[in-house]
């Protein structure tokens, strides 16, 4: 679709598209800067190649969308303590890949992300893509009768088993060469939220759970709440409801943390990968 400031191409039926027409380096127009913000909510993660970005223009491509957020238990750059390194060295083989597993970004928060703005400063020469789906269109294509069920219900989100005080960063085999992740006590709390959130600026609901932050549903225990978590992760992570992105040096992707989950693959052992990201603050889920 083409506008007066923007081109986008969608790479997939569900979500993400491409953004042309486009140097992020420069402070943007209004009518760009809405451009962008609309593409967003369009498209639920949007992607521009080729964009040389200082620091400095990272964070205020991010700033279009919002304050920024600081991101707990992972260290951040000295020189820019909002903006997150997220490398993966040669010698990290195997080894934990940071985002490696389908999530929305820091839902143990009471007011989580609204979304994160990830710029690739070196990519290997395959591998590394990013998986996203639309939590949405998973919602939408739910029987009315597990959708009424679902409206109403509370989910239980805690940091714990990443970044809790007995969390998976607490074995320091499982850290990084080049981060630095600070596991505490704090990762232990829980947070209410709603298991189908509606979307602030677009009116839609959707489903607002994953699989490393979300617990249990409230008034239930762990093991019946397990096996309708099971289901619906099994059912958003359809491939009809995804779409994946190649990384190239300098390309920038933004996404909507309301209504996507996100997957980095760890398929380049032996070759780095050097990303920065800045992410951007909500507000409560409702």
């Amino acid at each position: 679709m083409s506008t007066e400031t923007i081109t986008t191409h969608p790479i997939a039926g569900a979500l993400g598209a491409e953004v042309s027409g486009i140097d992020l380096a420069t402070p943007l127009s209004n009518s760009k800067t809405e451009a962008v913000r609309q593409a967003l909510w369009d498209h639920k993660v949007i992607f521009f190649r080729d964009q040389d970005l200082s620091p400095e223009d990272h964070l205020r491509v991010a700033s279009i969308f919002g304050d920024i957020y600081r991101v707990p238990f992972v260290k951040a750059r000295n020189d820019f303590p909002d903006i997150i390194d997220i490398v993966k060295e040669p010698e990290d083989g195997d080894k934990y890949n940071f985002g490696g597993v389908w999530h929305s970004d820091a839902t143990f928060d009471e007011c989580p992300p609204m979304g994160s703005v990830l710029y690739c400063l070196e990519s290997p020469p395959h591998g590394g893509d990013t998986l996203f789906v639309n939590m949405e269109a998973a919602y939408a294509c739910l029987s009315d009768v597990l959708k009424a069920m679902l409206d109403g219900m509370v989910a239980l989100h805690s940091a714990e088993r990443n970044y809790g005080s007995d969390g998976y960063f607490t074995d320091d085999d499982q850290q990084s060469v080049s981060m630095n992740i600070e596991p505490s006590a704090e990762g232990n709390k829980l947070t209410e939220h709603p298991v189908v959130r509606t979307h602030p600026e677009t009116g839609r609901k959707g489903l607002f759970i994953n699989p490393i932050y979300t617990m249990r549903f409230k008034g239930m225990t762990s093991k019946e709440s397990q096996p309708i978590l099971d289901f619906l992760y099994d059912h958003a992570k359809r491939p009809e409801f995804q779409c994946r992105f190649d990384w190239t040096a300098h390309a920038l992707a933004i996404w909507d943390n309301r209504c996507t989950m996100h997957f980095a693959i760890n398929d380049y052992a032996g070759y780095r990968r050097h990303m920065n990201r800045v992410t951007i603050a909500g507000d409560r889920p409702r």
